[in-house]
């Protein structure tokens, strides 16, 4: 409606210039032609006592317009459409004032003689003027008969545009309105909106932007879902921890508290429960002890202050150290335990002291949960950039339902097994930490009544470790 209300004010416009340049244009034009046939009239008749008036018609039908001539007195000598007689002194009269003075004069006004408006033009004669009139409504006639030309004219000139107009507004109207759409589903959240790219520069860049917009506040969003969920999921962990080792602890804690009461209430004394009693309490510190140093170890792993100091190691070293420093056990608890062969040379870039820690707990885990007679073996293979160790047992396994969840803190397969032997649950977590670090990961293979494997990796060069020795302590964030 907008386009259209300019429009048609500019039509106003074009009419009323139009007609006001039509107008002007016609009486100067009358008036020159006016002025022209009065000229010859003044050169027919040089004086106003040579016009007669029987002759007053046909000059002024000639002349086109009513015939009026007049003494340098003001006394009107002939007029073609009234009695000389009735009509009042014309000196006053601005255009024969002009011409009286030696020049063409013109003026328009309303006659007084007739009543209507006229186009007055005086030429000067001797000892008076001669004075042409045209009535103003043959003016109008003519201008309205341009006028109309100039309106028609303009009416189909505007035709075309009008339809172009509607069209492009139309069509403008429409990207505002899928705009305003877009702009309401970012209010509503919905980023992931999008406007069909446009063709056109301004809509296209807007277009272009709003996308932008929509596709940065997405991403936006879905980092701060993801914080979001990473900081539930840290939250609850921070809740299973205390938990986990509130319960870890309390366990121990209060098996020495009964057997110490116990022993303060007589106990102490009596040479058939006081020793028994005593290796209950010191297996349960033990175990204590065991607790409080795996959660120092993840901890200082987990906010990267351990210190780790990266070299080059040979596997074979590793693996028969692991190997010795637990075959005593295994000896006892009657398991053979033997170290693969590895080819010779092979190296890896590793903190020997984190490397002796995971095959460790993982060694001391197999011993745990394989029978006597069992056999465990400590072997190691090359795969690209790294060295992939395992440890294999023939013990129990584990179900295939537990796998995903055996390297979380505190998680045992059997818990009541697990605290008879000694375990702290942290063993595996503690494992995955020191791999990692190392840049290496660890994972397990497992049947039921078939045995376990556990492996992890670890890089055989400074530059698969991560680019840069590391031979510096690790800094919280």
């Amino acid at each position: 409606m907008g386009v259209f209300g300019l429009l048609l004010v500019a039509l106003v416009l074009v009419d009323y210039f139009a007609t006001k340049v039509a107008t002007d244009a016609y009486i100067s034009n009358l008036r020159q032609q006016l002025a022209d046939k009065g000229r010859v009239l003044a050169l027919s008749f040089p004086e106003p006592a040579r016009f007669r008036e029987e002759d007053a018609r046909g000059l002024a039908q000639a002349a086109g317009g009513r015939l009026t001539v007049i003494r340098s007195d003001g006394l009107v000598v002939l007029d073609s459409e009234a009695n000389p007689a009735d009509m009042e002194n014309h000196r006053t009269r601005p255009e024969l004032i002009q011409a009286f003075g030696g020049a063409v004069g013109s003026s328009i006004r309303h006659s007084a003689t007739i009543g209507i408006p006229f186009l007055y033009v005086a030429v000067p004669i001797r000892g008076g003027a001669i004075r042409i009139a045209v009535p103003l409504s043959e003016i109008d006639r003519q201008v309205v008969a341009v006028r109309t030309k100039i309106l028609a004219g303009t009416a189909l000139a505007f035709l075309p545009a009008i339809v172009i107009a509607g069209f492009l507004a139309r069509r403008i109207s429409s990207r505002f309105a899928g705009i305003l759409a877009h702009a309401g589903e970012l209010a509503k959240g919905n980023f992931h909106a999008r406007l069909p790219d446009e063709s056109g520069a301004e809509f296209g860049q807007l277009a272009h932007t709003l996308n932008e917009t929509a596709g940065n506040l997405q991403n936006m969003m879905e980092q701060l879902q993801h914080e979001h969920t990473e900081l539930e999921k840290v939250e609850r962990i921070r809740k299973d921890f205390v938990i986990n080792v509130s319960h870890e602890l309390r366990t121990p804690l209060a098996s020495i508290q009964g057997y110490t009461e116990t022993l303060i209430g007589g106990a102490l004394h009596d040479p058939e429960y006081n020793m028994r009693f005593l290796r209950i309490i010191r297996h349960n510190a033990e175990r204590l002890a065991r607790l409080t140093e795996d959660l120092l170890t993840l901890s200082r792993i987990e906010q990267k202050r351990q210190k780790f100091e990266f070299e080059a190691h040979r596997v074979d070293d590793l693996l028969r150290d692991a190997v010795e420093l637990m075959a005593p056990i295994a000896g006892k608890s009657q398991i053979h335990i033997a170290e693969a062969p590895v080819a010779a040379g092979a190296e890896v870039w590793c903190d020997s002291e984190a490397v002796s820690q995971i095959l460790s707990n993982l060694l001391d885990n197999a011993l745990k949960y394989t029978p006597a007679g069992g056999s465990i073996t400590v072997g190691a293979a090359e795969t690209g950039r790294y060295f992939e160790i395992y440890v294999r047992d023939t013990g129990a396994g584990i179900p295939a339902d537990e796998l995903p969840r055996l390297f979380e803190r505190f998680y045992r397969v059997d818990k009541a097994r697990s605290r008879e032997l000694g375990g702290t649950g942290l063993g595996l977590a503690i494992v995955k930490h020191l791999v990692a670090a190392h840049n290496g990961t660890a994972r397990v293979e497992s049947r039921v009544n078939e045995g376990s494997t556990f492996y992890f990796t670890l890089p055989t060069s400074e530059a698969a470790l991560g680019g840069e020795r590391l031979n510096a302590e690790f800094t919280a964030l």
